[in-house]
């Protein structure tokens, strides 16, 4: 079949990573992948260096135009955002294609967008939640989802990368405890940092670095680190290419999210073994659910720092935890798992055309 892709962000997050992978895992499967989004844009760049079509607009009525013009030469529209979901279905009266929505967040709808979010979700062919806590909403609405699950592949660590940040940052002969998160209000990075600054008064054996940059926290976030005395211990250290080589030197990564529908980032900690400590915000709770993991409840500093000195000190449970982690990951969270998943619900949409 012939899937197009739509993913119009700016940056280079969790969900553009996905939509990376599924387009590895649907050509890995034999089928032709081209990829609408964000004329300029990392998905963009990174797409073009894997050899697939990438179609780069510059705005919305870009995507309309392309939409309304070569949808109809696709079998399968795929929207991995909410915004491109809303002018896949906007066009559908002239592409005339089945529209498949992967639901990435978990907020939910405020009352006097019900109607106006419902009318859309219910115009979308196949609905797909990656949790329990994604699909809660379109449940709420009348809408019941496929789960499929983010993915996450290993990673070939590029070693000069890492040594280059070890030097550039003064990581050496200390533990690294880490996040990656844009410094925005649903992730909480004001009760990290607090958290990051009790842990630093009872040791001094360790360094946090912040990845991600941007938000409407981070002038807060900063100053708190400024307020705490912590500068020389809580590292901001902005976006990095080649994250996921990072985390081969991690002791602990932590989440403080209040809100997330999955948290893929600590899929790649489960990968490379280390221990993750994390609010019970939606989807997290679910990742580390069976001991996997370390689970506090949303702005609890103190348990934070409790749990992230935990994972330091107590080898035995760090060993068992990310035992677990690994072979759940492994098993639930598999490209070509997750890609076979979307394939088999593509086929249902095709099949039920035809018939």
């Amino acid at each position: 079949m012939n899937i197009l892709q739509l993913n119009f962000e700016k940056g280079w997050r969790g969900g553009e990573r996905q939509t990376l992978y599924c387009m590895r895992a649907f050509r890995a499967a034999g089928h032709q992948v081209e990829l609408l989004c964000r004329a300029g844009g990392p998905l963009e760049a990174r797409a073009g260096e894997e050899a697939f079509t990438a179609h780069g607009v510059r705005n919305v009525p870009g995507q309309l135009g392309f939409l309304a013009r070569a949808g109809r030469s696709y079998d399968i529209i795929h929207a991995q955002t909410a915004n491109t979901v809303t002018w896949a279905v906007l066009t559908k009266g002239l592409h005339r294609r089945p529209v498949v929505f992967s639901r990435r967040t978990s907020f939910m709808v405020e009352p006097n967008e019900e109607w106006k979010t419902g009318a859309k979700w219910r115009r979308v062919d196949g609905f797909v939640a990656i949790s329990e806590m994604a699909a809660a909403e379109p449940r709420r609405l009348g809408i019941e989802p496929v789960i499929i699950r983010s993915a996450v592949e290993p990673h070939d660590i590029d070693h000069a990368n890492v040594e280059r940040l070890a030097d550039e940052l003064g990581l050496r002969g200390k533990k690294v405890l880490a996040t990656s998160a844009a410094l925005i209000r649903d992730k909480d990075p004001l009760t990290l940092v607090r958290a990051v600054g009790e842990l630093a008064r009872t040791r001094s054996d360790f360094v946090f670095v912040h990845f991600g940059a941007g938000g409407d926290r981070e002038a807060e976030a900063r100053a708190e680190v400024q307020a705490l005395g912590l500068q020389q211990v809580y590292l901001f250290a902005g976006f990095r290419k080649g994250i996921e080589d990072f985390y081969s030197i991690f002791d602990v990564f932590v989440m403080s999210s209040q809100e997330e529908a999955l948290g893929s980032s600590v899929l790649d900690a489960f990968l490379q073994h280390v221990p993750v400590v994390s609010t019970d915000a939606g989807g997290l709770k679910e990742s580390l659910a069976d001991g996997r993991g370390v689970l506090c409840p949303v702005g609890d500093a103190h348990a934070m720092a409790q749990g992230m000195a935990r994972c330091l000190d107590d080898a035995a449970f760090r060993a068992d935890c990310t035992q677990r982690a690994y072979d759940y990951v492994r098993t639930e969270h598999d490209v070509t798992e997750m890609g076979r998943r979307y394939l088999a619900l593509f086929d249902r949409l095709l099949a039920a055309r035809r018939a």
